[in-house]
């Protein structure tokens, strides 16, 4: 395996602009912003009954390049300001990378 998924959350996009900003070029991330946590409820009518509510966490996917991240022994050795940011989900989430499953 040549990269590694991870999902992370921090508390505003402009931190998480931040952290994006310093990544190597070859790492690949996807700012999913505050994603659905609870979606909108209609009446018979299609009017909004109840708003959909967004988590206030600003979330962000990262598919790392393996060989840029980890150190001689194969551990993993985050960029400042990520390894706490890392959060878990069940399954793949609201998104995920073509061939990769967050699971894995």
């Amino acid at each position: 395996m040549t990269h590694i998924f991870k999902k992370y959350e921090f508390e505003t996009q402009e931190k998480a602009q931040e952290r994006i900003e310093d990544l190597h070029p070859r790492h690949i991330f996807v700012e999913l912003g505050f994603i659905m946590i609870e979606e909108p409820t209609f009446d018979e009518n299609e009017e909004i009954v109840t708003d959909a509510k967004y988590s206030n966490m600003y979330s962000v996917d990262v598919l790392w390049q393996k060989d840029l991240i980890t150190d001689e022994n194969e551990e993993l050795d985050e960029p400042y300001g990520w390894r706490s940011k890392e959060i878990e989900t069940d399954g793949n989430g609201a998104h995920t990378f073509a061939g990769y499953n967050y699971t894995e």
